[in-house]
């Protein structure tokens, strides 16, 4: 992790003694620091975690799945109303243009040429 953080360039080297001595106490305070912080936090951080996954479970249990349920029960029965509005003033338009072009009938004449106006 020190080479992430402290990286020489090539061709600038310090002494090895030193660059060992440096990294043993990079590591070494940092270990420190990280069990001396979690000795203190880590309780009240999962305590504190802990509760706000239990109410956000509580949450979508109790009140979000209902209310989805819900909307999509209400979504249902504006989809048949939605429908029938629709089919009642599209559908005399679309069997009126498809009986009116239904009757069509194209022939193609074999060797005809056609010039552009």
């Amino acid at each position: 992790l020190m080479e992430d953080v402290f990286a020489e360039p090539e061709g600038t080297h310090s002494v090895d003694c030193v660059w060992h001595a440096s990294n043993f106490c990079f590591n070494s305070s940092k270990n420190c620091c990280y069990k001396l912080l979690s000795m203190f936090c880590a309780i009240p951080a999962s305590f504190y975690w802990g509760l706000m996954f239990g109410v956000i479970t509580c949450e979508h249990v109790w009140c979000v799945t209902p209310q989805i349920k819900g909307f999509m029960i209400t979504l249902g029965a504006c989809k048949k109303v939605y429908g029938a509005i629709v089919r009642a003033c599209c559908d005399p338009c679309c069997e009126s243009c498809g009986r009116l072009l239904g009757d069509m009938k194209l022939t193609t004449i074999s060797g005809a040429t056609f010039h552009g106006v």
